[in-house]
């Protein structure tokens, strides 16, 4: 399931790339606008500067803009900053790799095997998706 941290942090950035002007935008206006927990939406908007994806601006007319245009922004990149992997298991991801412990042989584990085409139908789907795609 999809986490309120990154269902959130969407939310936010699409209420980011829809402003016009791309103005900074504060805090207080993205919550109340997509009724994000304020303190919640803080910490996933940080998170969200230090991996470059925003811009923030203190003082009168701050707040939080986007570092990047919309069509340039991969939802598998909101995903692995605010989710983490993509692979729903350590075995089959492709940036986060960990061998099971319970696992005698890979190649033959039916559960990997499955795995990995969810993996990789899930990972097409957000690299063709860009946070425009959501405007």
């Amino acid at each position: 399931m999809l986490s309120r941290k990154t269902k959130y942090g969407i939310k936010a950035l699409t209420y980011l790339a829809r402003q016009e002007n791309q103005a900074p935008t504060s805090i207080a206006t993205i919550a109340e606008s997509e009724k994000i927990p304020h303190k919640f939406l803080e910490a996933i908007l940080l998170e969200l500067r230090k991996n470059s994806i925003l811009g923030s601006r203190k003082g009168k007319g701050g707040g939080y803009h986007l570092m990047q245009l919309p069509e340039k922004i991969r939802m598998s990149t909101i995903h692995r900053i605010l989710e983490g992997p993509i692979a729903m298991l350590p075995c089959v991801s492709l940036n986060f790799y960990e061998k099971c412990d319970d696992c005698v042989d890979e190649d033959a584990c039916s559960v990997n095997k499955l795995m990995i085409q969810v993996r990789d139908n899930t990972l097409a789907i957000l690299e063709n998706q860009t946070l425009k795609d959501l405007i």
